[in-house]
């Protein structure tokens, strides 16, 4: 990871993360919280939105058909935003992916008591 600890990075919205390739994990309050938002059943939302992950330990949010890019990315927006699962949440600031800050657009902001 290679954010810069003296600093909090501030989304943009850019959806960069969205297009990387990736395993965005769902859990099960996740799944309730999601699914009720779309008004779908936890059922429905399961089958048509996630996948078993590679390491067969839980589920994922799937990608676009053919794309690296999440399911839940509507043109230049998340459809998903304001239930988004906990890793989409930490995003970079959690966690990162290598050249992350070459196509992102999140703003650092020093930390209190940081110059």
């Amino acid at each position: 990871m290679s954010t810069k600890p003296d600093c909090h990075y501030v989304c943009q919205r850019c959806t960069a993360c969205c297009k990387w390739a990736g395993d965005v994990q769902v859990n099960e309050t996740e799944i309730t919280g999601i699914a009720a938002f779309l008004g779908v059943s936890e059922h429905d939302f399961v089958r048509d939105f996630t996948r078993i992950r590679v390491n067969r330990t839980g589920l994922s949010l799937k990608d676009k058909e053919g794309t690296t890019e999440c399911i839940m990315l509507e043109g230049d927006r998340c459809r998903i935003h304001e239930v988004k699962p906990r890793q989409c949440r930490g995003f970079p600031n959690t966690w990162n992916f290598p050249g992350w800050e070459d196509v992102c657009e999140a703003i650092a902001v020093p930390l209190k008591g940081e110059a």
